[in-house]
């Protein structure tokens, strides 16, 4: 046999395997896509909204402004159905408007067992939607296995207020607490550089002190203070309670329980707090006789969920875009240097937002809806160039303050052509500090040293295992005071105000909205539809003549096809989760380490400058 026929019959044998596999592989894809199909047209039918139905609200995790992580994994934790335990305010909101002229949607049932934390001005917010939804006649019911104090503010904003009979109303009032960490550092032996301005800047204190400093604590107690008064007022005009009565069961919750014979839940039916303690099946028979039996299920109530109420109101809803537009840019949580995902506010990633909208030619004015307590200087002042720009090129910006804009969150706030607060508004905090850990006597403690030489004396100055020599000290501290200088000069400049006078109300204080528009740090009160009509009326555009535009992060090619994949296959009755491998337990360590030092993250800023507030309520 001949060596060419041989090489011949090798490759012919290796082509006919790689023809076969390809067929193979062919056939696959094709079984796999008929499947798909005959999932899809045999697969249950959309969720319609019954004739007669509650429109089903049931808030998990916090309130947010914006649902924090990348756009893609959140929606693959989503249709994985493992979502992150968050709910955004405008949904609730969009929902309640979509409801109040909805016909089908007779009453309104609001779960609560599952809200976490909230900001007083998104409550308020929602509270307000709620309202606009009962002028109509139809009722809201509302329900809790348990009500902490955020669950409790909007329950009392309902027509009808139930509770588990082994539940609880905890009012807790507000608070603020931290840790002070002082000790363990000089125990570890570091050297701990704290540069700042501003009296009242307590940021860095846990890192000085054992304790709250006593201007820090005037401040918090004039802070939770209105906080609270504001709380009790909504809720005691909600409910129709004397005046008092909130801090009265929150104060002497001892001795109401005791004249309930220990039932806490009982004491908070006395009390006037809950209308009636109901169970599970109690429960779904009061909301039966509003709206009736659920065709499926003869044991629930006609209902349809708030996912499923607003996909189909967006989809029967059309666009609200038009030719002229407000563009709406959502700036949450921590100023931090860089692109970041969505629930923190990445000098670059933000300014690209800002660019969008700048070159949009649709775009007439743009609202920044800010909900942070600051950080980084450099990527504040990033933020803050690209809001000129819009101005520069006609294009009018309003600032709209969620539950905190302060520090960093009130730097890229005062650009703007207007600013608005709600009374509730945390804002302000107007100051600058740094932070430079040294680890040289910890190291030498397990004997470990540094040294070496330089050309000049900041050769190895910066770094984290020598001591910090004095002028590199002085150097901070400058660089400090003149970053504090610009910010009160260009607070000084936006708002119109003495300079003199903005470092008498900076220095770090933090202001509720109302103190901020009493001292003329902000336009005017209002939430995020005043601040719309704000941006509209500044750009020349008529009531009804513009839409609403929101520009966030947009998904690439390639992962708006692996979505879109996932929902086909979710929609043809195939568990997407199968397609995603559960995390090893080297990840889930990972992923909590990752949780736990979250807070370094913060300390990114080039020049190691930061405005950022404890802002923290409890």
């Amino acid at each position: 046999m001949s060596s060419g026929n041989f090489v011949v019959r090798f490759f012919g044998a290796i082509w006919r395997g790689a023809d076969g596999l390809r067929k193979v592989l062919h056939l696959v894809l094709l079984l796999f896509l008929f499947l798909l199909f005959f999932g899809a047209i045999s697969g249950d039918a959309p969720h319609l909204v019954p004739q007669r139905a509650a429109l089903f609200l049931q808030p998990a995790g916090a309130l947010v402004e914006q649902v924090a992580g990348d756009p893609y994994d959140r929606a693959v934790a989503q249709l994985t159905r493992k979502p992150v335990p968050q709910t955004l305010v405008s949904d609730v909101v969009e929902a309640l408007e979509s409801a109040r002229d909805d016909d089908r949607i007779e009453i309104v049932h609001l779960e609560l067992s599952a809200l976490g934390g909230a900001g007083l001005s998104k409550l308020q917010r929602v509270a307000a939607a709620m309202a606009r939804f009962q002028e109509t006649g139809k009722r809201i019911v509302a329900s809790a296995d348990y009500y902490s104090q955020q669950a409790y503010y909007l329950a009392a904003h309902a027509d009808e207020v139930y509770m588990h009979p082994e539940g609880i109303v905890y009012l807790q009032g507000y608070g603020a607490y931290r840790n002070y960490f002082k000790d363990a550092i000089d125990l570890l032996r570091i050297d701990w550089n704290v540069f700042r301005v501003g009296t009242h800047k307590s940021f860095v204190e846990p890192y000085t002190r054992m304790d709250m400093s006593p201007e820090d604590r005037e401040s918090r107690l004039h802070l939770i203070g209105q906080f609270w008064r504001m709380y009790q007022d909504d809720v005691v005009s909600a409910r129709g309670l004397a005046p008092g009565a909130i801090d009265d069961y929150a104060q002497n919750m001892v001795q109401h329980v005791a004249n309930a014979n220990g039932d806490i839940a009982q004491a908070a039916v006395d009390h006037g707090l809950i209308d009636d303690l109901l169970g599970r099946a109690e429960l779904r028979e009061v909301l039966q006789g509003y709206v009736g039996v659920d065709a499926d299920d003869d044991s629930m109530y006609a209902a349809v969920s708030m996912s499923n109420y607003l996909g189909q109101a967006r989809l029967l809803g059309g666009d609200r875009l038009k030719s002229e537009n407000i563009a709406i840019i959502v700036a949450a949580g921590d100023i931090l240097d860089g692109s970041q995902p969505a629930g923190t506010i990445g000098g670059e990633s933000t300014a690209l937002l800002l660019r969008r909208a700048l070159t949009d030619e649709t775009v007439k004015a743009v609202v920044l809806r800010v909900d942070s307590p600051g950080g980084s200087v450099f990527a504040s002042e990033v933020i803050a160039q690209e809001i000129e720009a819009l101005q520069e090129a006609g294009k009018p910006v309003v600032a709209s303050m969620g539950s905190v804009a302060a520090s960093g969150g009130y730097w890229i706030s005062v650009v703007a052509d207007r600013v608005l607060a709600s009374p509730a508004t945390v804002t302000g905090s107007i100051g600058i500090f740094g932070m430079v850990p040294t680890f040289q006597r910890t190291l030498d403690m397990v004997g470990v040293a540094t040294d070496g030489v330089g050309t000049t004396p900041w050769a190895g100055e910066l770094r984290s295992d020598r001591e910090m020599g004095e002028h590199t000290k002085q150097l901070f501290q400058m660089v400090i005071e003149d970053g504090y200088n610009d910010f009160i000069s260009g607070v000084a400049e936006n708002r119109e105000l003495d300079k003199d006078y903005v470092d008498s109300i900076g220095q770090g204080q933090v202001w509720t909205g109302n103190d901020a528009f009493e001292n003329g740090l902000v336009d005017q009160l209002g939430d995020l539809d005043d601040a719309i009509v704000a941006a509209a009326e500044l750009a020349g555009l008529a009531d009804g003549e513009y839409g609403e535009k929101l520009i966030e992060k947009r998904l690439t090619a390639t992962e708006q096809m692996i979505l879109d994949f996932l929902t086909i296959v979710q929609v043809a009755g195939i568990e997407p989760g199968a397609f995603v491998r559960s995390p090893t337990p080297v990840e889930v360590f990972a992923d909590r380490m990752q949780e736990l030092l979250s807070d370094v993250r913060r300390f990114n800023d080039p020049k190691g400058m930061y405005s950022h507030c404890f802002c923290e309520l409890d």
